[in-house]
C-alpha cells in the first residue's frame, strides 16, 4: 500500500463542506484544518472528540470530550490497579452544547461541563495540562511534548462526503497527582505515559473498528504501539505506527487481528509483514450503550505488549512489557 506523507498545512474540507482529496494521506504531527467539522453543512454525521488516556504503574485514567451533534458524550474514568475498582462519572446531553472543542488540534482548550463531572484540557509551556473532576475524584496531569516528538495524523476517506481525520499521539510521558476519595497519589514523571485519541469527521452510521496502543521503555528505547483495524480497511489509509524515541516508523499495510470475541482475556495477535505482537490483558473495560438512536459495544482490553517491529531500514527492535491496551468496538452514531 502507497501512502502519501503530507508536510504542509491544508483544510480537511473544501468550499461545499465536502473532503478535500489534496487532505488525503498521514503526517508526523498534527496540520489539518478541521474547522469545517462545525456542524453547519451537514449536521447529524459530525464527530468530534478528544479522548485521553493516563497510565501508571497504580492507575489508569480515561477521559473523554465528544459532540456528535445530537449528543455530547463525556466521561471520567480512573482505575485503581490494585482493587480493580473504578471512580466513573459519564454524561449525556442533548445536542453538543456542553462541549467545547478546538477547529484544530491546539487551536484552544477542549472542555466538558455536565452534572458533577468538569473536564478541562489546555496547551501548556512543554506540554497539555489534563484535569477533571468528579465526584470522589479529581486529577491534575501534565502530558508532556518532548523536543521531536512526533504524533501520527491520517485522514481516512470512505467517500466525499463521509471521512475521517485522527491524530494518535503515543508515548506522551505524564506527571501530576490522581486523587481519589481524599488520598493523593503522585504520577511519577519517567514511569507514566498519556495517549491522545484526536477525533474530527463525518462518519457512517454502523461503524466497528480495533484500536490498540502501547507506551513504555524496552530495550533502552521509549517505545509507542499505534495500531488500528476494520475502520480503514479497503480505504487505502491506515492508522499503523511504531514510535521509537519519538520518531514515527509508518507502517503503510492492513495488519491482521486475532482474538477471541467470546473471551477477550485471552491472547490478541497483531502482525504485518514488519510487525508481530502479542497483546495480553490484564483487565477489560467493558462498556455497553443503548440510547435508541445512540448504541455500541466497546471492549478496551487492558495489558502488555510484546513482540518485534522491523523498520525501513531493516533495523529490529524488540518490544516487551510496553503497557497500554487493545480494543473491540461497534458503534451505531
Amino acid at each position: 500500500m502507497i501512502e502519501r506523507e503530507l508536510t504542509e498545512r491544508t483544510s480537511l474540507t473544501g468550499p461545499h463542506g465536502r473532503l478535500n482529496r489534496d487532505a488525503v494521506g498521514w503526517m508526523r504531527g498534527p496540520g489539518i484544518d478541521t474547522s469545517g467539522i462545525d456542524g453547519r453543512r451537514s449536521w447529524g454525521r459530525n464527530k468530534r472528540w478528544e479522548y485521553w488516556n493516563v497510565m501508571t504503574a497504580t492507575h489508569i485514567v480515561g477521559l473523554t470530550i465528544s459532540s456528535l451533534d445530537y449528543a455530547a458524550v463525556h466521561e471520567v474514568w480512573i482505575f485503581d490497579r490494585a482493587t480493580e475498582t473504578a471512580k466513573h462519572h459519564s454524561v449525556t446531553g442533548i445536542l453538543g452544547g456542553s462541549a467545547t472543542l478546538p477547529a484544530a488540534l491546539g487551536d484552544g482548550p477542549a472542555r466538558a461541563k455536565g452534572r458533577n463531572l468538569r473536564i478541562d484540557i489546555a496547551e501548556v509551556d512543554g506540554g497539555t495540562r489534563l484535569r477533571a473532576k468528579i465526584p470522589g475524584a479529581s486529577l491534575d496531569i501534565v502530558a508532556a511534548h518532548p523536543n521531536g516528538h512526533e504524533s501520527l495524523a491520517v485522514v481516512v476517506p470512505w467517500s466525499d462526503r463521509r471521512f475521517q481525520y485522527t491524530v494518535k499521539d503515543i508515548a506522551r510521558p505524564a506527571s501530576g497527582t490522581i486523587t481519589v476519595d481524599g488520598a493523593e497519589h503522585t504520577v511519577p514523571d519517567g514511569s507514566s505515559w498519556a495517549v491522545l485519541d484526536h477525533g474530527r469527521g463525518r462518519w457512517p452510521y454502523n461503524m466497528r473498528w480495533n484500536w490498540g496502543a502501547g507506551s513504555g521503555i524496552s530495550d533502552g528505547h521509549v517505545i509507542g504501539v499505534q495500531v488500528g483495524g476494520q475502520w480503514t480497511d479497503g480505504t487505502g489509509s491506515t492508522e499503523n505506527a511504531i514510535f521509537v524515541d519519538g520518531r514515527l516508523h509508518k507502517i503503510s499495510e492492513e495488519v491482521a487481528w486475532d482474538y477471541d470475541t467470546s473471551d477477550y482475556m485471552g491472547p490478541w495477535t497483531v502482525s504485518g509483514e514488519r510487525l508481530n505482537l502479542t497483546f495480553t490483558p490484564f483487565f477489560n473495560k467493558v462498556t455497553r450503550t443503548n440510547l435508541g438512536l445512540l448504541s455500541g459495544s466497546t471492549d478496551q482490553c487492558f495489558g502488555t505488549w510484546s513482540g518485534t517491529f522491523t523498520s525501513d531500514t531493516g533495523d529490529v527492535f524488540h518490544i516487551d512489557g510496553i503497557e497500554g491496551w487493545a480494543e473491540d468496538v461497534h458503534n451505531r452514531w
